[in-house]
Protein backbone atom coordinates (compact mmCIF):
# COMPACT_ATOMS: atom_id res chain seq x y z
CA UNK A 1 0.00 0.00 0.00
CA UNK A 2 1.34 3.44 -0.99
CA UNK A 3 1.91 5.38 1.70
CA UNK A 4 -0.36 9.11 2.26
CA UNK A 5 2.07 12.01 1.80
CA UNK A 6 0.42 15.17 3.67
CA UNK A 7 1.66 18.49 2.31
CA UNK A 8 2.99 20.90 5.16
CA UNK A 9 -0.51 22.77 5.68
CA UNK A 10 -2.29 19.60 5.52
CA UNK A 11 -0.27 18.64 8.27
CA UNK A 12 -0.71 22.24 10.07
CA UNK A 13 -3.87 21.42 9.84
CA UNK A 14 -4.53 18.44 11.30
CA UNK A 15 -2.25 19.76 14.57
CA UNK A 16 -4.00 22.70 15.18
CA UNK A 17 -7.41 20.42 14.78
CA UNK A 18 -5.43 17.91 17.55
CA UNK A 19 -4.70 20.40 19.79
CA UNK A 20 -7.73 22.13 19.81
CA UNK A 21 -9.60 18.83 20.81
CA UNK A 22 -7.06 17.83 23.36
CA UNK A 23 -7.99 21.75 24.79
CA UNK A 24 -11.21 20.64 24.93
CA UNK A 25 -11.42 17.81 26.72
CA UNK A 26 -8.54 19.21 29.11
CA UNK A 27 -11.06 22.17 29.15
CA UNK A 28 -13.91 19.97 29.79
CA UNK A 29 -12.44 17.67 32.39
CA UNK A 30 -11.16 20.80 34.77
CA UNK A 31 -14.83 21.87 34.79
CA UNK A 32 -15.67 18.47 35.79
CA UNK A 33 -12.89 18.76 38.43
CA UNK A 34 -14.64 21.61 39.93
CA UNK A 35 -17.65 20.55 41.33
CA UNK A 36 -16.89 17.91 43.29
CA UNK A 37 -13.66 19.84 45.00
CA UNK A 38 -16.21 22.52 45.87
CA UNK A 39 -18.15 19.69 47.67
CA UNK A 40 -15.24 18.57 49.42
CA UNK A 41 -14.33 21.75 50.53
CA UNK A 42 -17.83 22.53 51.42
CA UNK A 43 -18.01 19.66 53.52
CA UNK A 44 -14.24 20.41 55.21
CA UNK A 45 -15.65 23.53 56.42
CA UNK A 46 -19.39 22.16 57.92
CA UNK A 47 -16.78 19.58 59.50
CA UNK A 48 -14.75 22.04 61.20
CA UNK A 49 -17.82 23.58 62.34
CA UNK A 50 -18.80 20.76 64.09
CA UNK A 51 -15.47 20.60 65.61
CA UNK A 52 -15.40 23.61 66.68
CA UNK A 53 -18.57 22.80 68.95
CA UNK A 54 -16.83 20.09 70.54
CA UNK A 55 -14.47 20.51 74.49
CA UNK A 56 -11.38 21.24 73.40
CA UNK A 57 -8.68 18.22 73.17
CA UNK A 58 -5.26 17.50 71.33
CA UNK A 59 -7.21 14.99 69.42
CA UNK A 60 -10.04 17.87 68.18
CA UNK A 61 -6.81 20.04 67.91
CA UNK A 62 -4.93 17.60 65.65
CA UNK A 63 -8.11 17.08 63.59
CA UNK A 64 -8.97 20.67 62.70
CA UNK A 65 -5.43 21.17 61.73
CA UNK A 66 -6.20 18.24 59.30
CA UNK A 67 -9.07 19.79 57.90
CA UNK A 68 -7.41 23.05 57.56
CA UNK A 69 -5.02 21.53 55.94
CA UNK A 70 -7.60 20.00 53.51
CA UNK A 71 -9.17 23.22 52.91
CA UNK A 72 -6.26 24.94 51.94
CA UNK A 73 -5.39 22.14 49.22
CA UNK A 74 -9.10 22.47 47.77
CA UNK A 75 -8.94 26.54 47.65
CA UNK A 76 -5.02 25.89 45.95
CA UNK A 77 -6.56 23.22 43.07
CA UNK A 78 -10.05 25.22 42.49
CA UNK A 79 -7.34 28.22 41.60
CA UNK A 80 -5.17 26.44 39.66
CA UNK A 81 -8.14 24.90 37.50
CA UNK A 82 -9.51 28.68 37.19
CA UNK A 83 -6.43 29.77 36.08
CA UNK A 84 -6.13 27.00 33.73
CA UNK A 85 -9.67 27.50 32.52
CA UNK A 86 -9.00 30.77 31.70
CA UNK A 87 -5.87 29.68 29.95
CA UNK A 88 -7.87 27.72 27.50
CA UNK A 89 -10.68 30.29 26.80
CA UNK A 90 -8.75 33.30 26.18
CA UNK A 91 -9.14 32.98 23.01
CA UNK A 92 -12.97 33.73 23.11
CA UNK A 93 -12.60 37.48 22.92
CA UNK A 94 -15.60 39.99 22.43
CA UNK A 95 -13.65 43.03 20.95
CA UNK A 96 -14.62 46.53 21.30
CA UNK A 97 -13.21 49.74 20.30
CA UNK A 98 -11.24 51.06 23.54
CA UNK A 99 -9.55 54.13 24.56
CA UNK A 100 -5.88 52.54 25.47
CA UNK A 101 -5.16 55.69 28.21
CA UNK A 102 -8.73 55.05 29.71
CA UNK A 103 -8.20 51.26 30.16
CA UNK A 104 -4.75 51.78 31.99
CA UNK A 105 -6.21 54.11 34.05
CA UNK A 106 -8.89 52.73 35.15
CA UNK A 107 -7.34 49.07 36.45
CA UNK A 108 -4.65 51.43 38.17
CA UNK A 109 -6.94 53.11 40.30
CA UNK A 110 -7.88 49.28 41.76
CA UNK A 111 -4.19 48.56 42.12
CA UNK A 112 -2.84 51.86 43.45
CA UNK A 113 -3.62 50.29 47.08
CA UNK A 114 -1.62 47.59 46.42
CA UNK A 115 1.45 49.23 45.11
CA UNK A 116 1.26 51.44 48.17
CA UNK A 117 1.55 48.90 50.34
CA UNK A 118 4.18 47.46 48.56
CA UNK A 119 6.11 50.58 48.28
CA UNK A 120 6.05 50.35 45.06
CA UNK A 121 5.31 54.23 42.86
CA UNK A 122 3.77 53.74 39.55
CA UNK A 123 4.76 56.18 37.29
CA UNK A 124 2.68 57.47 34.63
CA UNK A 125 3.80 58.65 30.85
CA UNK A 126 0.90 58.07 28.93
CA UNK A 127 0.98 59.41 24.98
CA UNK A 128 -2.13 62.53 24.90
CA UNK A 129 -2.81 61.44 21.21
CA UNK A 130 -3.44 57.77 20.71
CA UNK A 131 -5.55 55.56 17.90
CA UNK A 132 -8.51 53.53 19.50
CA UNK A 133 -7.67 49.93 19.61
CA UNK A 134 -9.69 46.99 19.30
CA UNK A 135 -9.97 44.94 23.10
CA UNK A 136 -11.84 42.12 24.96
CA UNK A 137 -12.33 44.49 28.38
CA UNK A 138 -12.26 41.60 30.38
CA UNK A 139 -9.48 39.87 29.38
CA UNK A 140 -7.60 43.18 28.39
CA UNK A 141 -7.79 44.16 32.15
CA UNK A 142 -7.09 40.42 33.35
CA UNK A 143 -3.55 40.84 30.95
CA UNK A 144 -2.51 43.59 32.51
CA UNK A 145 -3.53 43.16 35.86
CA UNK A 146 -1.34 39.94 35.72
CA UNK A 147 1.66 42.10 34.42
CA UNK A 148 1.25 44.49 37.08
CA UNK A 149 1.06 42.21 40.35
CA UNK A 150 4.12 40.29 38.64
CA UNK A 151 6.17 43.68 38.72
CA UNK A 152 4.88 44.40 42.18
CA UNK A 153 5.81 41.23 43.24
CA UNK A 154 9.72 41.64 42.15
CA UNK A 155 9.91 44.05 44.00
CA UNK A 156 9.49 42.93 47.51
CA UNK A 157 11.71 45.77 48.76
CA UNK A 158 9.86 48.52 46.76
CA UNK A 159 10.67 50.16 44.32
CA UNK A 160 8.91 51.81 40.91
CA UNK A 161 7.28 50.82 37.97
CA UNK A 162 7.14 52.63 34.83
CA UNK A 163 3.92 52.30 32.88
CA UNK A 164 3.93 54.42 29.06
CA UNK A 165 1.53 54.17 25.98
CA UNK A 166 3.20 55.34 22.52
CA UNK A 167 2.41 54.76 18.78
CA UNK A 168 4.61 52.89 17.34
CA UNK A 169 3.90 53.01 13.60
CA UNK A 170 0.31 51.69 12.94
CA UNK A 171 0.22 50.49 16.49
CA UNK A 172 -0.08 51.16 19.90
CA UNK A 173 2.21 50.01 22.15
CA UNK A 174 2.22 49.55 26.36
CA UNK A 175 5.80 49.26 28.33
CA UNK A 176 6.00 48.55 31.76
CA UNK A 177 8.84 48.68 33.33
CA UNK A 178 10.65 47.83 36.73
CA UNK A 179 13.04 48.07 39.24
CA UNK A 180 12.53 44.72 40.36
CA UNK A 181 15.02 41.29 40.50
CA UNK A 182 15.30 40.60 36.85
CA UNK A 183 15.32 37.65 35.16
CA UNK A 184 18.45 35.44 34.57
CA UNK A 185 18.36 33.49 30.24
CA UNK A 186 17.37 30.47 31.55
CA UNK A 187 14.10 31.50 33.22
CA UNK A 188 13.56 34.17 30.08
CA UNK A 189 13.58 31.35 27.77
CA UNK A 190 10.86 29.34 30.05
CA UNK A 191 8.71 32.12 31.03
CA UNK A 192 6.03 32.08 28.84
CA UNK A 193 5.86 28.05 28.55
CA UNK A 194 2.65 26.61 30.84
CA UNK A 195 3.12 25.75 34.31
CA UNK A 196 6.60 27.00 34.35
CA UNK A 197 7.27 28.82 37.42
CA UNK A 198 9.62 30.58 39.58
CA UNK A 199 7.39 31.33 42.71
CA UNK A 200 6.80 27.86 45.06
CA UNK A 201 3.43 27.89 44.73
CA UNK A 202 2.71 29.45 41.09
CA UNK A 203 0.73 28.10 38.85
CA UNK A 204 2.76 28.66 36.13
CA UNK A 205 0.09 29.48 33.91
CA UNK A 206 -0.35 33.93 34.43
CA UNK A 207 2.47 34.69 31.65
CA UNK A 208 1.00 32.11 28.99
CA UNK A 209 -2.79 33.09 29.80
CA UNK A 210 -1.17 37.00 29.51
CA UNK A 211 1.02 35.86 26.21
CA UNK A 212 -2.28 34.26 24.46
CA UNK A 213 -4.97 37.27 25.53
CA UNK A 214 -2.36 39.71 23.54
CA UNK A 215 -1.97 37.35 20.63
CA UNK A 216 -5.58 37.18 20.71
CA UNK A 217 -6.11 40.57 20.56
CA UNK A 218 -3.89 40.55 17.46
CA UNK A 219 -0.73 41.93 19.78
CA UNK A 220 2.43 41.15 20.38
CA UNK A 221 3.79 40.71 23.92
CA UNK A 222 8.13 41.14 24.15
CA UNK A 223 10.26 40.89 27.59
CA UNK A 224 13.92 42.22 28.56
CA UNK A 225 15.35 41.47 31.39
CA UNK A 226 18.61 41.61 33.34
CA UNK A 227 18.87 39.95 37.07
CA UNK A 228 19.57 42.69 39.23
CA UNK A 229 18.29 45.21 37.21
CA UNK A 230 14.91 45.08 36.57
CA UNK A 231 12.63 43.60 33.87
CA UNK A 232 10.69 45.44 30.51
CA UNK A 233 7.44 44.14 28.83
CA UNK A 234 5.77 45.52 25.51
CA UNK A 235 2.28 45.29 24.15
CA UNK A 236 1.57 46.15 20.96
CA UNK A 237 -1.85 46.28 19.73
CA UNK A 238 -3.13 47.03 16.06
CA UNK A 239 -4.54 50.60 16.07
CA UNK A 240 -7.73 51.21 14.51
CA UNK A 241 -8.54 54.46 12.38
CA UNK A 242 -9.27 57.57 14.53
CA UNK A 243 -12.85 57.64 15.85
CA UNK A 244 -14.54 60.35 17.77
CA UNK A 245 -13.61 60.03 21.84
CA UNK A 246 -17.70 60.22 22.38
CA UNK A 247 -18.18 57.00 20.18
CA UNK A 248 -15.96 55.09 22.40
CA UNK A 249 -18.29 52.98 24.55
Amino acid sequence: MKPIDFTPDEVNKRLVQEYTEIAKLAGGLAHEIKNPLSTIRLNMELLEEDLDDLDETPQQRRAIKKVDIVKKECLRLEELLNEFLDFTRAHHLDMTAADTNKELREILEFLRPKAKESNVEIIEFFSADLPTIRIDKRYFHRAIVNLILNAIQAMPEGGELMIRTRLCGNEVAIDFVDTGCGMDTETLQKIFEPFYSTKRRGSGLGLPTVRKIIEGHGGRIAIQSELGQGTQFTLTFPSLRRIPADSIS
